[in-house]
């Protein structure tokens, strides 16, 4: 087990959860306050607008810093994001609380990935160390919604009160400050030489075929993520569900994603990456084509459920073939440029469902990407064909 690991995955649970309930809790204000699902797509996409910027200079800060400073700097922005929207409820405070949290998260989240990549030692510690990292968004995509909607519901003595949404902002601007009380005391791992010169730009990686494949791989699944936790909570609004119902059937998601990532260290030895994320792919494209038809609370809750299955495990598997198929000494770029990716698209696609999702319908939204996520399986394929065969 890579070194401090435990306290890594507390410390990406505390500030990742804050960003996850900020996610949850911010469009339903903005809702309440009478914003279109056009401006909530704005705000989501926010999330992810400072990591498509950040990513890059985060990656090659974390190869020449380690862990220890971007978690730091990761601390201080996330709960400055999240106490504004404490003290200034408002629709554009909620913007900057969206581009804090989403910017500390994300380089927060490549310094732990580079630390727990380079502690491992093989291909099968990679896929196990990296199953046990992941349990970090699972718990924490659990954590923020459905404590958040409790408050929101219970804390202002009113469902849905401008106090309830103080005292869960308050919450998740204090989550992040525990980040660093685990991450302080886990040693740094030594530097990795690098030839003298200029170093390379971390666009030259695009060079390498398999690189490619795996960040439209990637993208192609990230977009299932977003759709997802953009649709449901339009989609509960519109039907008059409450917070909290709304929290639960995203907990749900991530309560399977947790278990199916308990589950993926004990069976490491025997998974092919390239396999399980083709699986995954093609049972994405399934749920995605049934989850509009389902009528209520219990039957999107179930549909959430499998769908956290089948996601959960992909993270894992991504992350060991990025080790395998990258220089060590540039882990953080690489990382760098799969967030940049995938937040790029995230910018983008919660303003286009709002868009689509307003002329179209919720179901569109749903079967479209369902459609994609199905035509882009071919990718795992071909990446186990030429560059991860026996």
């Amino acid at each position: 087990m890579a070194s401090g690991l435990p306290r890594l995955i507390a410390a990406q649970i505390s500030i990742h959860a804050c960003m996850t309930g900020l996610r949850m809790a911010t469009p339903l204000l903005a809702l309440a306050q009478g914003y279109s699902a056009a401006a909530v797509g704005v705000l989501l996409a926010l999330f992810a607008l400072t990591q498509v910027f950040l990513a890059l200079p985060a990656g090659r800060y974390a190869d020449r810093h380690g862990l220890r400073r971007p978690v730091a700097l990761s601390v201080v922005v996330a709960t400055l994001g999240a106490g504004l929207a404490v003290a200034w409820p408002v629709f554009p405070v909620l913007c900057v609380a969206a581009l804090c949290s989403g910017g500390a998260a994300g380089t927060a989240l490549i310094a732990l990935q580079r630390h727990v990549g380079r502690s491992a030692h093989d291909q099968v510690q990679l896929r196990k160390v990296f199953s046990w990292l992941a349990l970090g968004p699972a718990i924490s995509n659990f954590i923020g919604p459905f404590f958040a909607g409790l408050l929101i519901d219970h804390a202002g003595g009113q469902a849905g009160s401008e106090m309830g949404f103080r005292a869960a902002f308050l919450l998740l601007a204090l989550l992040p400050i525990a980040a660093w009380f685990w991450v302080r005391t886990v040693p740094e791992l030594p530097p990795v030489p690098v030839a003298a010169g200029k170093a390379p730009a971390a666009w030259d990686l695009l060079q390498d075929q398999a690189f490619r494949r795996l960040l439209l791989m990637n993208w192609a699944l990230s977009s299932c993520w977003d759709v997802h936790t953009f649709v449901v909570p339009i989609l509960g609004h519109e039907r008059g569900l409450s917070a909290s119902v709304i929290g639960s059937i995203l907990g749900g998601f991530a309560i399977a994603a947790m278990v199916v990532r308990l589950i993926l260290p004990v069976v490491a030895r025997h998974l092919r990456e390239w396999l399980v994320v083709w699986c995954a792919m093609l049972g994405a494209c399934l749920l995605f084509m049934l989850y509009p038809l389902m009528p209520g609370p219990w039957s999107m809750g179930l549909c959430s459920v499998l769908l956290g299955l089948v996601l959960g495990c992909v993270q894992p598997m991504v992350m060991s073939m990025i080790h395998q198929i990258t220089p060590e000494h540039r882990h953080g770029q690489a990382l760098g440029l799969r967030m940049m990716a995938i937040n790029a698209s995230s910018v983008m696609m919660p303003m286009v469902f709002g868009s689509l999702g307003a002329v179209l319908g919720v179901s569109a939204l749903f079967w479209g990407v369902g459609a994609m996520v199905g035509a882009a399986s071919r990718l795992p394929w071909l990446l186990g064909r030429d560059t991860f065969a026996d």
